[in-house]
């Protein structure tokens, strides 16, 4: 049985990506008028490219704990493209270190040092009663 909703939308015109993702992105932002996007869709209509860039101070609202806010956006523009028949690539500028497109941290990233306390567990230090 056929998809009406997928249907619908690869009868309509392109999403609008630069709305979806203002809609998105904004709520995270202390000011949504420094928000600049760049959407561009290729000749084959079948890739989009987005670029998004916002203010420094807001980069931890919008990427929020571990990435999941970003990864999240991604997830939606991903799902909202396939169905519209294109793929698509999210650039966040002035995104954290390390952090890649694809939400994944690279490779040559430096390693996090580990910030756990050594375990006080087989210490030659001796206990005080």
């Amino acid at each position: 049985m056929p998809d009406p909703v997928a249907e619908t939308l690869s009868k309509a015109a392109a999403p609008n990506y630069e709305n979806l993702i203002r809609f998105l992105v904004q709520p995270f932002l202390e000011s949504p008028a420094a928000l600049k996007l760049d959407c561009e869709v290729s000749q084959s209509r079948a890739r989009v490219w987005i670029r998004l860039a916002f203010e420094g101070s807001d980069k931890g609202r919008v990427f929020g704990r571990g990435g999941r806010n970003i990864q999240a956006i991604r997830t939606v523009l991903e799902a909202i493209a396939k169905l519209a028949g294109h793929s698509i690539h999210l650039d966040v500028y002035g995104g954290p270190p390390g952090y890649s497109n694809d939400g994944s941290e690279r490779e040559n990233s430096p390693e996090r040092p580990n910030s756990r306390r050594p375990s006080s567990r087989g210490s030659s230090r001796p206990r005080s009663r």
